[in-house]
């Protein structure tokens, strides 16, 4: 079943892990699909092997955005989805956390999503219809003790979902945030983060793999959640919950 036949979708971070997953299936799926990164030959592979778009983009530039999107919707005649994926992490407690690293954190992850969010909204005003997936976190439910900087980032994603919603909500737009727990991508190896211990401590008992939150986002991206909007989608294998 395609679906998302006949959407034009942008997925920022789409390079590898969870966006490329989010990538291959928004593809199968019948999307029109246009990927977004930093990691350029990560990025040209991926699309050779979708045969979909990639461009370069620095998610806390304002013209870079400005530059993609009009590209977009000159080729395309619309943008129906946007998934804000792309994201860094950094981890210090916080009076360890150095001004300049709190800057570029907040740039990337908040800053990054902001800017979408504002650019895609013309269009999708225009048409009368879009979906926009910000990627929080967990962080963005609960404290994030030794990351401050990501913590922020992530409630910041949290906090402008639900104001984005309710302001385009009767414009047609839908604006809904993805919470994940620990999930096994490339970033959380060149972290050392020890996934074994987040497991044991996760109720289901295990970590996630990408293309469960890759199913999420489909779910949001698709007219199957035209009733949702301004709400937080958790995946976290119940850490959540203890």
């Amino acid at each position: 079943m395609a679906r998302l036949a006949d959407k034009v979708c942008l997925i920022t971070g789409g390079a590898r892990g969870q966006g490329a997953a989010e990538a291959r299936l928004f593809a199968a799926e019948g999307g029109t699909v246009w990927i977004a990164d930093v990691l350029d030959d990560d990025g040209n592979a991926l699309s050779a092997e979708l045969n979909c778009q990639y461009r370069h983009l620095d998610v806390s530039s304002e013209s870079g955005w400005q530059v993609l999107v009009q590209e977009i919707v000159e080729a395309e005649g619309r943008l129906d989805v946007l998934i804000n994926n792309a994201g860094i992490f950094r981890a210090h407690r916080l009076i360890d956390t150095p001004l300049e690293e709190y800057r570029r954190v907040m740039d990337v992850n908040a800053t990054g999503v902001f800017l979408g969010m504002r650019e895609v909204a013309p269009q999708m005003i225009k048409q009368g219809s879009g979906s926009i997936v910000n990627i929080s976190s967990l962080a963005g439910l609960r404290g994030a003790v030794g990351a401050i900087s990501y913590g922020a980032s992530k409630w910041a994603v949290r906090g402008m979902t639900k104001t984005a919603a309710v302001e385009l909500a009767r414009k047609g737009v839908r604006v809904n945030s993805i919470h994940p727990g620990l999930i096994e991508t490339p970033m959380a190896d060149e972290l050392g983060v020890g996934l074994d211990k987040v497991a044991n401590r996760t109720p289901l008992g295990r970590t996630a793999q990408a293309e469960e939150v890759a199913n999420m986002a489909l779910f949001l991206a698709s007219d199957e959640s035209s009733y949702s909007t301004g709400s937080e989608f958790i995946i976290d294998g119940g850490l959540n919950a203890l």
